[in-house]
């Protein structure tokens, strides 16, 4: 056989040869891959690798210890409360415990405000405790609270105001004598978020009435219901004399109505009509009528007595306009609060209640008029928060009760003045001893780099303020300014040459 013939044989068998070796590779890998998906589909799953954790951010999102909108606040001691220990902390322990009646009895979910339920435990302490010893009360409220200086943000004080149960004459019909109706809350008075009928409205935010089944729009002003807007509907609780007299019954929130037959029926506010309150004495003010000094309620009542027309006007500047309920009269023949306890005169304070919870202590420091309109009466008084109102706004504004009748009024309408505000809050929601369990965040760069390179004013270098030695024996390197990097100067790219463009033609070949 010729060599070139048995050289083609060799390399054709080689070559069956390698054809067949990559078959029988191949179908042992496909036999082994079977063989594996086999033996962990029926004896053993692979083990599922755990994923990475995600990355935690630098400072853990804790809950703040303690927030109240648009409040700022200072934890004390309360040796700083100044006037405290001169107060009658065993009156401001038995109004308390009347609080605590109402907050003993609540079911449920905490309320979502900054106290919540908190006031819970001081009031489990208090209902074991029958207190009859100033000092002992004291020691009650400082085991249990903790002083806590409270104003809106970016004022130093809160403000406080002054009320009072008016004590009206009125009759149960309309006559020539009484015509000024007091309305109850209408049935078509509707704020979002409520049952009509609910015993609770808030006391600001919008409201509206209701046309047909869906139409809202807002509820009528004190013009439009003096006009008539909601008379003949059966709402008329009482009838008055002068509209002067509701505008004060409303402006309180409370008022008693002696009828001629010696009846006696209460009133206490149930809801507004959703417009923001104006005070008209600020009106007068404004308006240059009354000087600022001057004004008080009984000032008011007298301009309003001798203008009647303009009397009419200056009601309607105040577009709020309050609704009332019929309460029954109390055991000590006191008004009932919006806490539905009977009010203690010059202990009980009405709030805003959309921040603060009510049972809340705070203790109220300053000058107020008490004995006369020019007198500045030291005032360091500890009251507890049981009532409303719809002028009632802030995390630092009080109105404070002063109880019934014409001396009552008479100094409750003296008072508009800026007050200290401490509120003291228990020991459980201690917004400092909360605050020290969060984290200290680290230091920034930037602190550390000033530290390695401080910075100095040239213009200022050869003032003597940049001179003065920083203490004895003491010196201080001073390095150099530190230049800062030049700006990147702005270069703009090269342009390349442009090619030249052959004519084409438009023409459809």
């Amino acid at each position: 056989m010729a060599p070139e013939a048995r050289i083609k044989i060799l390399l054709k068998n080689g070559a069956t040869a390698l054809c067949a070796g990559l078959v029988a590779l191949s179908s042992f890998s496909l036999g082994a891959e079977a063989a594996r998906r086999h033996y962990r589909g029926h004896h053993h799953h692979i083990p599922q690798v755990p994923a990475a954790p995600p990355r935690a951010l630098p400072y853990p999102q804790l809950p703040l210890p303690f927030e109240i909108s648009g409040a700022q606040y200072l934890p004390l001691a309360w040796t700083d409360v100044k006037g405290w220990s001169d107060d009658n902390h065993l009156a401001a322990y038995k109004t308390f415990r009347a609080s605590c009646k109402s907050i003993n009895g609540q079911t449920g979910a905490s309320e979502p405000k900054a106290l919540g339920g908190s006031l819970s435990e001081p009031c489990r302490v208090a209902k074991t405790l029958e207190l009859s010893d100033d000092a002992k009360a004291k020691t009650f409220f400082e085991d249990n609270f903790a002083p806590l200086r409270i104003s809106r943000l970016g004022e130093p004080d809160g403000f406080v105001t002054g009320y009072y149960e008016p004590v009206l004459e009125g009759s149960r019909t309309q006559t020539d004598v009484f015509n000024v109706p007091v309305y109850r809350r209408p049935s078509n008075l509707f704020v979002r978020g409520y049952k009509q009928d609910s015993v609770s409205l808030p006391n600001k935010g919008p409201v509206y009435r209701k046309i047909g089944r869906r139409k809202l729009v807002p509820y009528y002003d004190r013009g439009e219901i003096e006009d008539g807007k909601i008379a003949g509907r059966g709402l008329e609780i009482a009838w008055l004399k002068d509209p002067t007299d509701l505008l004060f019954a409303q402006i309180q929130g409370s008022a008693r109505i002696k009828f001629d037959d010696g009846g006696v029926v209460r009133l206490n506010y149930d809801a507004y009509n959703g417009y923001p309150y104006t005070a008209v004495g600020r009106v007068l003010i404004e308006r240059g009528i009354v000087p600022k000094e001057e004004m008080s309620m009984q000032r008011i009542r007298e301009w309003m007595a001798q203008n009647p027309d303009g009397a009419k006007e200056l009601r309607r500047q105040n577009r709020s306009y309050i609704f009332f309920r019929e309460v029954n009269l109390s055991d000590k023949d006191e008004a009932v609060g919006a806490q539905g306890i009977p009010l203690t005169a010059g202990r009980s304070i009405a709030v805003d209640k959309a921040l603060h919870v009510y049972g809340t202590p705070f203790f109220i420091e300053g000058e107020l008029p008490i004995d006369s309109e020019r007198s500045k009466t030291p005032f360091h008084r500890l009251m507890i928060a049981q009532d409303t109102g719809s002028a009632i706004i802030g995390p630092a504004r009080a109105d404070l009760y002063f109880g019934a009748g014409q001396e009552a009024g008479r100094v409750s309408g003296r008072l508009r003045h800026p007050m200290h505000f401490v509120m003291l809050v228990p020991k459980g929601l201690d917004p400092s001893v909360r605050a020290a369990k969060l984290p200290v965040p680290d230091p920034r760069p930037s602190e550390k780099i000033a530290k390695l390179f401080p910075q100095t004013d040239p213009a200022k270098a050869g003032t003597p303020a940049a001179a003065a030695a920083p203490g004895k024996n003491e010196t201080v390197a001073t390095a150099g300014p530190v230049p800062l990097p030049v700006p990147r100067p702005a270069i703009e790219p090269a342009r390349e040459p442009r090619r030249p463009v052959k004519n084409r033609s438009h023409r459809q070949q």
